[in-house]
């Protein structure tokens, strides 16, 4: 009886730290990602227990909470509401979700943070109802509201952001919409609303800055020329072939450049001219010279095929894995084939030229700071990594002031500033209207900031829209806003 006991005593004892353990496991070691998880409904129905902290742009409050006379007690109100969509999102106890830096920093807007613990131990010793904290945001107002005027109506977005810390200065994506009717707590209007949104034809939810991928175009023969320069086998005077069509390698499939002319005059073109001059042909020859695992290599030493979380997902842009055939090399030399790019991904190559050939990680917040302005957590900026030697950025960048001085991104040019840039029109489907881009950065000497826009459907004008007359004159405006601060 005695021995049966024993084992019957060893047994809940092995059960109960198990038991233990298990729950100390879920509390302790599995919390953040437990409450992170945007499946966790319990995480967004806490978070209306308490007065939700502001969200922070500069000075301007952009998202804060309002008693509500309903079982949620707070309801979050939204300034410039369509402008600041893309950067704080919605939360919503009705539609039971969340997006934006409202999701993405949930747990310190409710005050449930693992470095909120000491104020949550304060409010309750001294009987203060519960709140959470202030998020202070790296985007700056003014340069939030040039961009999106200057988007205006296109479809498309536009991303700033500052190469020597990786900080984004301003996330614009157009078309956008009003978050306050996505966080009014009458759930018929709210669904109507949202079912709205959700089957529109022009995506308003998405999030184009750091969501939509597209063919990068001609942006990507930054990338291309940045591993011809670090392979130590070409330099800006290197030459090639100079015909006016070219036929990819192992096909009978031919491609031009974008006015169907030769690049220049001569049987003959250097890499400085095809840059500046954003040629297909030259750039499609370099790729093969180089081969895809050249180019893959650069292309992830600059963020490609990296998942970033600023804290906002960004979805991972693309060069193709696995071997590609040289007609698919050469088709990736000028950003087309399977190659896809998000604005912030092509604005991280363009700030990593002038930040000297090193890359930042991008990240959108600042501080976490407590209702009695104390600070609770500082985000640092990190290095991602060393795309090119500096003396090989320096030499990408006086190509890049080329393209916009005398070449084909002439519309970025500012009086008195050296401008480096460069466009890319990427194409779809036969017919189908072009993506524009522009990706640059200023003063080319002393970079402040670096910017990227992308313009779907064409501008609105099919084939005919160019990434010159539309994409960049607006990176023109955001470049001028940064530099008459």
């Amino acid at each position: 009886m005695t021995r049966e006991l024993r084992r019957l005593s060893i047994i809940m004892v092995v059960m109960f730290f198990g038991l233990f353990g298990a729950t100390s496991w879920i509390q302790v070691v599995q919390a953040q990602t437990l409450a992170e998880n945007p499946e966790n409904r319990r995480t967004l129905y806490d978070s209306f227990e308490v007065q939700r902290g502001s969200i922070i742009a500069g000075d301007e409050v952009i998202a804060s909470s309002v008693p509500s006379d309903d079982i949620y007690s707070w309801q979050r109100q939204y300034a410039d509401a369509p402008m600041w969509a893309p950067v704080t999102g919605y939360i919503n106890p009705v539609l039971q979700s969340a997006t934006g830096i409202e999701q993405a920093m949930n747990r310190e807007l409710s005050g449930a943070a693992s470095s909120q613990f000491l104020s949550r131990v304060d409010q309750i010793i001294t009987g203060q109802p519960p709140r959470g904290s202030n998020v202070l945001l790296t985007l700056d107002p003014a340069l939030q509201r040039v961009a999106t005027e200057a988007l205006g109506s296109y479809q498309g977005a536009v991303v700033a952001i500052e190469p020597s810390t990786g900080r984004v200065l301003a996330m614009v994506t157009s078309p956008s919409y009003d978050t306050n009717t996505l966080a009014v707590h009458d759930s018929a209007a709210v669904n109507t609303t949202y079912d709205e949104l959700l089957n529109a034809a022009v995506d308003p939810l998405a999030n184009r800055t750091i969501d939509t991928l597209n063919p990068p175009g001609s942006t990507f023969k930054l990338v291309v020329a940045s591993a011809a320069l670090a392979s130590g086998k070409f330099t800006p005077d290197s030459t090639f072939a100079n015909p006016s069509s070219y036929v990819l390698p192992g096909t009978s499939t031919a491609i031009h450049n974008f006015d169907g002319n030769t690049c220049g005059p001569g049987d003959q073109v250097s890499l400085a001219t095809a840059l500046r001059l954003s040629c297909n042909i030259p750039m499609a020859q370099l790729a093969v010279a180089l081969g895809d695992d050249a180019i893959r290599d650069e292309a992830k030493k600059y963020g490609f095929n990296t998942r970033f979380d600023i804290p906002l997902a960004v979805s991972a842009s693309n060069y193709p894995e696995g071997s590609l055939s040289d007609d698919q090399t050469a088709q990736t030399g000028y950003g087309q084939l399977d190659v896809k790019a998000t604005p912030l991904q092509i604005a991280m190559v363009s700030a990593g030229i002038a930040n000297h050939g090193i890359v930042m990680n991008p990240r959108m917040v600042d501080r976490v700071v407590a209702p009695d302005l104390t600070v609770q957590q500082t985000f640092e900026n990190t290095e991602f990594g060393r795309a090119l030697s500096e003396q090989d950025a320096a030499t990408m960048t006086s190509l890049m002031i080329a393209n916009v001085s005398n070449g084909a991104a002439s519309g970025a040019r500012i009086e008195g500033v050296d401008v480096a840039g460069k466009t890319g029109t990427a194409e779809h489907g036969p017919g189908d209207p072009y993506t524009l881009w522009f990706t640059g950065f200023a003063p080319a000497d002393d970079p402040t900031v670096a910017v990227a826009v992308m313009i779907e459907d064409g501008g609105g004008l099919g084939q005919s829209g160019t990434s010159n007359g539309i994409a960049a004159p607006i990176a023109k405006k955001v470049i001028e806003a940064v530099l008459s601060r």
